[in-house]
């Protein structure tokens, strides 16, 4: 896989902005540089003022860029799974070349054809993913090029997000002083890493649990099923601490990390510790035990609704059971806590690189592993969303027949052609749910 070279991974997260330099070389993900900063901006997971988000992606690039020794331009960015949409498409075109012999070219214009679609003027597309090409009838094709066909299908999944959350994000980006050089969709970026090709094949669900909220997605055959967020995550479980204990936010913070416990049954009654309380002169003392149960009871709530969502789609009875990663993740008694809960098998994903062991982490390192692994004709099929400004184009370059043929490169910018002619509209979001487990 001719991926090799600097990727830089920026996770726009509600309570920090991470950033992850890594060099990619024979296969091996090396991380040189790490930047963590204080978010600024942003409430749960949306950037709410621009201006404020730019300056902490700007620190946090600095911070990446000094300890990477390098200059960062160019991001790749993910999106939160706030709303996403999940939309089967379908593409037909007619192969141009007179030699009826498939090219990067058509896979971009079948790709294209795919994307024609109506959408919604409040919804903008974020990615697209060919599951599957079809040439003159035979399906199951990964990678069309080379074939002699007259006719050419793709059939994948077009996600979408609200166009506001996505511009915002952007804009940010873009007025920190770099440039996207691809919009990942989060859970299949964490997926990535998190999960093991098994566990992506046979399903199983992921369980971000970050500051602003809580996504939880699921994986099977490969493929983002389906998504659910809770508007609650870390962030309350600290607002909790500070209104029963009475004390600031930022001790709050501290003692969910010094001494919190998902799951009281495992703290001790015996551990006593000093509170400082507002409008008191002296130190209130409570117990390992007291202050557990204060975040096990937010933590109860968020995963019992997670359980509602995830039990109408069935998707607890995956063989893979839970992950569960994000910043909370990382509260001793977590996985106890979920398997009590969500009843079924649960584990905490944390990175395992030096300097990344913390589950917090996982995200902006999935961004750079899924951006790594992506084969030509996932390049390719992305370049058609050029359409819409896409951070992806090709170049001619000489064939051994002397025929041009297009190659990806990446940071740059070209709209691909428009085919003239689209097949198979889009079937309704209902229908691909009722296929869920197909």
């Amino acid at each position: 896989m001719g991926n090799a070279g600097i990727y830089v991974g920026l996770d726009i997260g509600t309570t920090s902005i991470k950033v992850i330099v890594s060099e990619y070389v024979n296969g091996q993900l090396n991380v040189i540089g790490i930047g963590n900063e204080r978010s600024v901006g942003l409430n749960r997971g949306i950037v709410v003022d621009i201006d404020k988000a730019v300056v902490s992606v700007q620190k946090a690039i600095k911070q990446a860029e000094e300890k990477a020794n390098i200059q960062i331009n160019e991001v790749h960015v993910g999106i939160p799974a706030n709303l996403l949409q999940i939309i089967p498409c379908n593409g037909m075109i007619a192969v141009s070349d007179e030699s009826k012999e498939i090219t990067n070219e058509d896979v971009v214009n079948v790709a294209s054809a795919a994307l024609v679609q109506n959408l919604p003027p409040e919804r903008d597309i974020i990615d697209i993913i060919a599951d599957e090409f079809v040439v003159d009838g035979f399906d199951g094709i990964k990678d069309p090029r080379g074939m002699i066909g007259v006719r050419l299908e793709m059939h994948g999944s077009v996600y979408t997000g609200p166009k506001t959350i996505i511009h915002n994000l952007k804009k940010c980006v873009e007025n920190a002083g770099l440039t996207i050089r691809e919009t990942i969709v989060n859970p299949l970026a964490l997926a990535s890493v998190a999960m093991s090709d098994g566990e992506r094949d046979f399903g199983t669900v992921l369980i971000d649990l970050g500051g602003g909220q809580t996504t939880a997605s699921v994986i099977h055959d490969h493929k983002l099923k389906f998504t659910y967020v809770d508007q609650e995550g870390g962030d309350f479980v600290t607002k909790d601490i500070s209104v029963v204990l009475n004390t600031s936010v930022e001790n709050a913070e501290k003692l969910k990390r010094n001494y919190g416990f998902a799951n009281s049954d495992l703290a001790s009654e015996d551990d006593i510790f000093p509170v400082d309380v507002v409008g008191q002169s002296e130190p209130l003392n409570i117990s390992e035990k007291y202050l557990s149960e204060i975040i096990e009871a937010r933590i109860s709530q968020i995963l019992d609704k997670i359980k509602n969502a995830l039990d109408a789609t069935k998707a607890l009875d995956l063989p893979g059971g839970v992950i569960l990663t994000g910043g909370l993740a990382a509260l001793p008694g977590i996985s106890e806590l979920a398997s009590e809960i969500l009843q079924v098998q649960v584990k905490t994903y944390v990175p395992d690189q030096m300097g990344l062991r913390y589950p917090s982490f996982a995200q902006a390192l999935g961004l750079i592993n899924y951006a790594v692994r992506q084969d030509e004709v996932t390049l390719l099929v992305k370049s058609a969303m050029g359409l819409d400004g896409d951070q992806l184009s090709y170049s001619v370059v000489e064939m051994d027949n002397d025929k041009p043929k297009k190659q990806a490169v990446k940071g740059q910018t070209k709209k691909t052609k428009k085919p003239k002619t689209s097949k198979d509209p889009l079937k309704s979001v209902k229908n691909f749910f009722n296929e869920f487990f197909d």
